[in-house]
């Protein structure tokens, strides 16, 4: 089941008739509206995991489970709290590593060594586990950091994990974000659905209409580099890179939205990232959520910035690679990130180097076209199925190189849509004088040149969406 699917639409109406329905049944009885609709959302969300495979449901309960005993259990034994935190965390990252990890590891060893791989097992990965064993391990730290106090209440912490709009592709949401508001009644309002279902609206355009008509050019020219010219090549990398934006944020908006329909409210997750001047502002407007949590969790514990210049570098770089190897179980996800580790640090020495000063338009306008084509070029490690295919394609992207080319309609669609869009941005964001926001701004439904706008966006969606797309790019991390 996905946001993309009959079958979720189906799903999401049955859970807001419920919620609506309840709400008329406990009207002045807001403690009651909060304990039922938090057991049914618990409920709605296993079902909705369970679709895939109802076996995962399982494992989804052992690390809710195990998070949430731990928790307890460093609350109640303070001697034994650094026991029970890594009892916490590394039961989150066994999971992880058995699921995502086994096969790979196994098999470099024995690549490494020239020993015959006769331990490679048939392992199904179950999805979005990356993401809800981060907010299981997320949770830990912040409780013995005392950040947020210990959630003795199952089903809230359960709800937590198993939210159902971010569960199997996030954004990944730090308990300190989301338990709040478990305290809280939250219900269905006008105003959350107007605005829910239009960051919906604008979520499923991108994936349905450019990231999956996107796929059937990108997915032919990566498949057989070599059979097409540097124009089709060089046009194909800049598609991924506009595809797997609209794949995720499109995604991400989804889940923003849903949950604000049902009035739950989730981070961010990007804020126009191709706008970026340089790889470390990248890195603040792309998946957010995971380079925060990466930040905060990692790279800080490593010791940050706060043991000279080498180790910072070192930290910097090792964050990187290791959030490239939470990506995918595979040696060109771990160059992806090496390969920003690298620039984040060259960045950072720059910096040093060069004081900070008011650049003028032309420099900021290089300094985003820079950004972007380090970014897009990274991107072919992250999508080539190895790193014989990666060098194809960078060695078909050196002009000279003939064979078919192929100018993609939808290409050149979405590459103006997303121009426009960042354009607009830009524009609104001078206009209000304010700073850049990854949301669209929510229409006036009121006002007849809103709703038009609205009615486009649904044509266009039911008109050009990709009836045989492709599932969502991180649903496979």
């Amino acid at each position: 089941m996905t946001f993309a699917s009959f079958s979720f639409l189906l799903f999401f109406l049955i859970v807001l008739g419920f919620l609506g329905l309840l709400d008329l049944l406990t009207r002045k009885r807001e403690k009651l509206y909060q304990i039922i609709s938090q057991y049914f959302l618990l409920l709605a969300s296993y079902f909705f995991y369970g679709w895939w495979d109802k076996r995962f449901c399982l494992l989804l309960l052992f690390v809710t489970v195990s998070a949430y005993v731990c928790a307890l259990a460093m609350e109640k034994w303070k001697r034994f709290q650094r026991l029970f935190l890594g009892c916490g965390i590394v039961i989150p990252l066994l999971v992880l590593a058995y699921f995502k990890y086994y096969n790979f590891f196994v098999s470099s060893f024995c690549e490494a060594f020239g020993i015959e791989n006769a331990y490679a097992l048939t392992i199904i990965l179950p999805v979005g586990i990356s993401f809800y064993t981060f907010q299981a391990i997320s949770y830990m730290i912040d409780v013995s950091r005392k950040e947020i106090p210990v959630m003795k209440n199952f089903v809230k912490f359960a709800l937590y994990i198993a939210f159902f709009p971010q569960l199997v592709a996030g954004p990944i949401v730090k308990a300190k974000e989301f338990l709040p508001q478990l305290e809280q009644t939250r219900k269905i309002t006008l105003r959350r659905l107007n605005d829910g279902v239009q960051i919906f609206l604008f979520g499923l355009f991108k994936k349905v209409v450019l990231a999956d008509n996107l796929s059937v050019f990108v997915d032919d020219v990566f498949r057989v580099p070599t059979a097409y010219s540097t124009v089709s090549v060089w046009l194909a990398v800049i598609s991924y890179s506009i595809q797997i934006y609209c794949d995720f944020s499109g995604y991400s908006d989804m889940a923003v939205g849903c949950a604000k329909c049902i009035g739950y409210d989730l981070p961010r997750n990007f804020n126009v990232p191709y706008l970026s001047k340089n790889v470390s502002e990248f890195w603040k407007r792309w998946h957010i959520s995971l380079s925060s949590w990466l930040q905060q969790y990692l790279y800080i514990p490593l010791g940050g910035n706060r043991k000279g210049t080498f180790r910072t570098y070192l930290n910097l770089l090792l964050t990187m690679v290791l959030g490239g190897l939470w990506h995918g179980a595979s040696w060109t996800f771990v160059a992806w990130g090496t390969l920003h580790g690298l620039a984040l640090c060259v960045h950072k020495c720059f910096k040093k180097m060069v004081p900070g000063k008011q650049k003028s338009i032309p420099v900021t306008v290089l300094s985003i076209a820079g950004t972007y084509l380090f970014v897009a070029i990274c991107w072919i490690f992250f999508r080539a199925e190895s790193f014989t295919k990666a060098m194809l394609v960078l060695q078909q992207m050196i002009p000279g190189h003939v064979g078919i080319t192929k100018y993609f309609s939808f290409s050149i669609f979405a590459i103006i849509v997303v121009v426009l869009a960042s354009a607009i941005a830009i524009f609104s964001s001078k206009r209000k004088k304010i700073r850049l926001d990854g949301f669209y701004p929510i229409l006036d439904l009121s006002k007849f040149w809103s709703l038009v706008i609205i009615w486009i966006v649904a044509g266009l969606i039911i008109g050009l969406g990709y009836v045989e797309g492709s599932p969502f790019i991180y649903f496979a991390f």
